[in-house]
């Protein structure tokens, strides 16, 4: 018995150690341009993650990195004058740069031209080809080259891309196919099966209705129509296409060999833990990515998270709308920590952010300068005024001290719970419910009054005590998120990062213990009329040519038949609400209906709608739209439905989704 009990223990203590490892990587960026805030986010996220899975004791191994070959960075290189590695040499270090002054804590920085990965890429190929999974073809179809991706005359939306909106043109050419409809069937049967696999719950709908359900084609892995890639070395007029080049980056970074000599550090590492990459290349990770992997019959990563974008206050960020906002700017009227804690913070789990120079100035006031800054100073200066700096804990407590002590201890488990459902934006804001609580605490004892009664010395010396102690608990869980800030608290308060499991504690800080005589200021205020004027000869307004003068244009109106009046009694029977589009696909055999499931509040609801010569069903996804919610269901073509999409039609019979103005949640009333 006493050696089967030292055999599970030695069991449990090898399980425990595996738990402990953590690998999470971003998605490589493109090397196309320098890297606007809306990219730059993501490697901020996914540090923020990492950062605190260290300090639950997780060994973490954190990778991100550049995307460096394809047809777009060999043209940017001929415009530029330089060769493709040159140019990429130039953009990878602006990028590398950016991560670094963001103070992300990756573990490996990746280049896709880096030896050992290409060598891997073309073994990785060949392989393929070997075991029949990739076979020669020709391709002959409509080609995006800022997205790299070929598409079908049905896949564009007028004519256009997709995914970027953007001019396609025609290509045909030679090149060599992987049989995505092999691995399918199983792939399918993955997701059903591992409910975590796809993360929001709306890309995994997205992802098995628009393209694993109604069959996925062959998918074109190689290109002859340019140079700048890793040469198919056994065809070497081919080079190997972008996706197959760069997926790959996750396993060759941490030391995969195709022919069996993979390092320990991959032995250790994987799968991955956590893919996190931006919803625009979801498809790529979720359906191409894992069935690279089954033919290599190498495991799926745990999971991959599709994060929302932050968009600039009048849409998504683009040069060609010269409305790109870029993090060394942020940084310079800012600070790091400010633009790391707005863009954690504004990011909401599954619908975009929004980021402007208005609502930056006013976060930092608020949120940095006031809940933080200001708790901080004058929990220093009250220790200075009253005690010479020394903060100790007399024990003269009242019902109010107890309220903030389980108020500052759950805080923790709260952080916990919510970055291991990846909901950075409300575990920041459960740290900043700390900061505020603490506030709250200096008005209920009123330290000053307290100050004032000589018999209440010691009750003061308690209270200025606590306020310290919370104050170390909120510093050391900011640390992943805000990591010089906590710092520049901790040093100023003479304390000791707090470790996760000594947060279930109140009143580690050492009685006795001395405060800095010069508090800092963490956050000075901003004036927003000084800010904006800077932004403005920062990025000053083009002038739009002057166009001539027209004859003035009557405003275009339609004029219908105007229905029965109702009573306002008839108009209140009408329920209105946004819905939010998760899933949609085409009514098989039908030439107008789409089937969309709506989000609308917690409840999902199946609506079918005759819009299909207007909107893709891909296009359709995402959508915020207006909905009539308390229509009594109706079948239509055989397919029930349980409410209407809202339209505006013009005298063409143009429609035009009826959408809200402003960010609204699904399920908001429309009044």
């Amino acid at each position: 018995m006493v050696w089967e009990d030292v055999f599970l223990f030695l069991l449990w203590r090898k399980e425990k150690m595996e738990k402990q490892r953590y690998y999470i990587s971003t998605a490589i960026a493109y090397t196309s341009g320098k890297p606007h805030i809306g990219n730059t986010y993501e490697v901020v996220l996914a540090d923020a993650i990492a950062r605190f899975k260290r300090q639950q004791g997780y060994d973490v191994y954190f990778q991100t990195g550049t995307d460096e070959h394809g047809q777009k960075i060999e043209l940017k290189a001929e415009e530029a004058g330089v060769t493709p590695k040159e140019f990429v040499d130039n953009v990878s270090g602006e990028i590398k740069r950016i991560w670094d002054l963001m103070n992300t804590s990756y573990d490996k920085f990746i280049r896709t031209t880096d030896k050992d990965h290409e060598e891997q890429v073309k073994k990785i190929f060949k392989k393929m080809y070997a075991k029949g999974d990739i076979y020669k073809g020709h391709y002959e179809g409509m080609y995006c080259t800022p997205c790299e991706s070929f598409f079908t005359e049905s896949q564009l939306v007028d004519g256009k891309c997709p995914d970027c909106g953007r001019p396609c043109v025609p290509a045909k050419e030679e090149a060599y196919f992987f049989k995505m409809s092999k691995y399918a069937d199983k792939l399918i049967d993955y997701i059903n099966t591992h409910p975590d696999f796809i993360q929001p719950e709306s890309r995994k709908n997205e992802m098995m209705n628009n393209f694993l359900l109604p069959g996925l084609q062959d998918l074109c892995v190689s290109r002859t129509s340019f140079k700048w890639g890793i040469p198919v070395d056994f065809d070497p007029k081919h080079v190997v296409y972008v996706w197959l080049d760069a997926l790959t980056n996750y396993i060759t970074g941490i030391g995969y060999d195709c022919d069996g000599n993979s390092s320990d550090q991959f032995n250790k590492y994987w799968p991955a833990d956590l893919h996190l990459i931006g919803k625009d290349i979801i498809r790529f990770h979720t359906i191409y990515w894992p069935i690279f992997l089954m033919s290599l019959d190498l495991p799926l990563p745990k999971q991959v998270f599709g994060h929302p974008w932050l968009l600039q206050g009048d849409g998504k960020m683009s040069k060609s709308k010269g409305n790109v906002i870029y993090a060394d700017e942020l940084v310079e009227f800012f600070g790091v920590d400010a633009v790391r804690y707005f863009v954690l913070h504004e990011m909401p789990f599954e619908n975009d952010g929004v980021i402007t120079w208005e609502l930056m100035v006013e976060r930092l006031n608020s949120d940095l300068a006031n809940t933080l800054g200001n708790l901080v100073n004058r929990t220093i200066s009250m220790s200075n005024k009253y005690f010479n700096g020394v903060v100790e804990n007399k024990n003269v407590t009242e019902p109010v001290d107890e309220d903030l002590k389980n108020f500052i201890l759950q805080v923790p488990k709260n952080v916990s719970a919510k970055m291991d459902k990846l909901r950075v934006a409300d575990a920041i804001t459960e740290v900043f419910s700390l900061f505020k609580r603490c506030n709250k605490y200096i008005d209920e004892t009123m330290p000053w009054a307290l100050a004032k009664d000589e018999t209440k010395q010691d009750r003061l010396a308690t209270v200025l005590y606590n306020l310290v102690e919370g104050i170390c608990i909120g510093a050391s869980l900011l640390k992943s998120f805000m990591p010089r800030t906590t710092e520049r608290i901790l040093v100023q308060l003479n304390a000791n990062e707090r470790t996760l499991e000594e947060m279930d504690q109140f009143g580690l800080y050492p009685s006795g213990n001395r405060v800095t005589d010069k508090p800092e200021i963490l956050f000075a205020r901003l004036d927003l009329k000084e800010v904006l004027e800077k932004v403005a000869k920062l990025h000053p307004k083009k002038e739009e040519p002057k166009e001539e003068v027209e004859e003035e244009k009557t405003e275009d109106v339609i004029d219908i038949e105007a229905k029965p009046e109702i009573t306002f009694d008839d108009f209140e029977k009408l329920q209105f609400q946004v819905g939010e589009i998760i899933a949609c696909e085409e009514v098989k055999k039908s030439r107008k209906l789409l089937c969309s499931q709506v989000k609308i509040g917690s409840q999902v609801r199946q609506i079918v709608s005759g819009i299909k010569a207007h909107y893709s069903a891909e296009e359709m996804v995402g959508k915020k739209v207006m909905v009539v919610t308390n229509l009594k269901p109706a079948k239509l073509a055989g397919i029930l439905s349980e409410g209407m999409i809202l339209c505006a039609e013009d005298a063409d019979g143009n429609l035009s989704l009826m959408v809200p103005e402003k960010e609204m949640p699904a399920g908001a009333e429309i009044c």
